[in-house]
């Protein structure tokens, strides 16, 4: 299934049903009296977050989605039918903006969540709603409200625990593959990874969700090789898996230039705890291993894991590392879940004594 993450769809709800013009007309009847009934609602258009999705290609080739009209009133008091409405799809993780991309409209975290996008036209009413004592043969009627149309993007951020990033030709692909059933592209050249990717990573009877995305080049947070589409994908994550080449030329520099493109784009990026992953150590003896880490000890914090994805060698610890992180934020997103809601302060009542 191809990935696509972000698609322009037109919406349009279905218009309500116009209200009837009718008289009884019976037999023997001679003022049978008004009997026009109201028109049908017209249907909404709703979106609704699924899981089992994780890409937005059904609105690659179709992007015109309309309600169904509610059905006119008709005579003998009879009520036009609902319009049908128009659920649709999309994954857990979309966002809904408006025609201009410059206003969110929903943000869809939750499996089940759905938002309705534009409502159904109001149903027009018979005139048999306005008969009275004073008018018994009213002849006036209310048409249906009129459709509602727009046009949104939808845009898919992945809801993933861990993000891979790195520069190209680091061996994000082949780790992932290695510790998931992911089976992402993998060759010795850059750029062979084109669209981001999703793998169920098991450790220590435990489970969590990577994303990877294609490697980040200088310029990225400014769209330089579609980079600020491929960091918006890991804004939901909680950690980052930092993957270095250890064969590369300088791993500082590859590290500073990794770390200015998340901080210059924003979102948080620069902020989420980070695990080093020094790779290829297969091709490396243990000092060389070992004066790099000191390298990259010395511009950062973060934990750094020399690791091999070919041979497995410190493929477990970087996940329990990776792991660590993710458990921490879901111990923080609970507290923060179960405090309580400020009250104010009310002072107790002193018991009155007389003087």
């Amino acid at each position: 299934m191809k990935f696509l993450d972000q698609s322009k769809i037109y919406i349009k709800s279905g218009a309500g049903g116009d209200g009837c013009l009718s008289f009884r007309r019976e037999k023997c009847v001679e003022f049978g009296g008004p009997d026009g009934g109201n028109g049908g609602r017209g249907g909404h258009v709703l979106i609704e977050a699924v899981s089992g999705l994780n890409t937005l290609i059904d609105y690659r080739y179709r992007q015109h989605f309309k309600a169904g009209r509610g059905g006119h009133g008709m005579g003998k008091n009879r009520t036009g039918a609902k319009g049908a409405d128009n659920y649709l799809q999309v994954p857990v993780g979309t966002q809904i903006f408006d025609e201009d991309y410059g206003v969110m409209l929903a943000d869809l975290t939750q499996e089940g969540q759905i938002v309705m996008m534009l409502e159904g036209g109001h149903p027009g009413t018979g005139n048999a709603a306005f008969k009275s004592s004073v008018n018994q043969a009213p002849r006036r009627t209310t048409p249906g409200g009129p459709a509602e149309e727009m046009w949104v993007w939808l845009r898919l951020k992945l809801m993933a625990d861990a993000g891979l990033v790195g520069l190209p030709n680091a061996g994000k692909s082949t780790f992932l593959s290695a510790v998931s059933r992911a089976k992402p592209k993998i060759a010795d050249y850059p750029f062979t990874t084109l669209k981001p990717q999703l793998g169920v990573v098991y450790v220590d009877n435990r489970e969590f969700v990577m994303a990877d995305i294609p490697g980040l080049i200088e310029g990225a947070h400014e769209g330089h090789g579609l980079g600020d589409r491929y960091l918006g994908q890991i804004e939901r994550c909680t950690t980052i898996l930092h993957m270095i080449d250890g064969t590369g030329e300088d791993v500082v520099t590859a590290y500073k230039t990794i770390r200015h493109e998340l901080s210059s784009y924003g979102g948080g990026l620069s902020d989420k705890p980070e695990v080093i992953g020094l790779n290829k150590c297969d091709a490396l003896d243990s000092e060389l291993i070992q004066m790099l880490s000191e390298e990259l000890g010395s511009v950062t914090k973060s934990p750094i894991v020399p690791i091999s994805a070919v041979t497995s060698f410190g493929v477990e610890p970087m996940l329990r590392a990776l792991l660590k992180n993710i458990d921490h934020a879901r111990d923080i997103e609970k507290a923060e879940a179960e405090r309580p809601a400020y009250t104010e302060y009310e002072p107790e009542e002193e018991e009155w004594s007389p003087l």
